[in-house]
């Protein structure tokens, strides 16, 4: 059996394939970097096993309350004119969903509410609440 902090080290290396790949999962970059600071940790210390686990549920946990906390924090940005993003999923039942914006997964809220917006189709970001784009489809004005 592999010794414990290479275990960790996978763990970390895999949740950063994930993100790489493009998985959208709240929580993913604080777990990798708990699961790298734990890989490290227990080459010196020999940590029982449910405390592991246990900094690892609670620091990803406070991880993820801090980022949230900050992004709130951040003041809204004006954006430059006529950008664009491409719809990934949702905004066919409801006004929310998700869109891809310079690289990244953004949620998003549909301003023209009522009008389905298809995976693979451009929208046009209109402004930015937090951590949410505010989109509508091109010509929608």
């Amino acid at each position: 059996m592999a010794p414990v902090p290479i275990l960790w080290l996978l763990l970390a290396c895999g949740l950063l394939g994930l993100g790489l790949v493009g998985a959208d999962v709240d929580g993913l970059l604080p777990a990798a970097v708990v699961a790298l600071g734990l890989s490290l940790a227990t080459v010196w210390w020999p940590l029982p096993p449910l405390l592991q686990l246990g900094l690892l549920v609670g620091l990803t946990a406070v991880g993820v309350l801090g980022l949230r906390r900050w992004s709130g924090r951040q003041r809204h940005r004006s954006l430059a004119p006529a950008e664009t993003a491409e719809v990934i999923s949702g905004f066919a039942e409801g006004d929310t969903g998700r869109v891809r914006w310079q690289g990244q997964s953004w949620s998003a809220v549909n301003l023209k509410g009522g009008q389905p917006l298809p995976p693979g189709s451009w929208v046009t970001v209109m402004g930015r609440a937090g951590n949410q784009l505010q989109v509508m489809e091109p010509g929608g004005d």
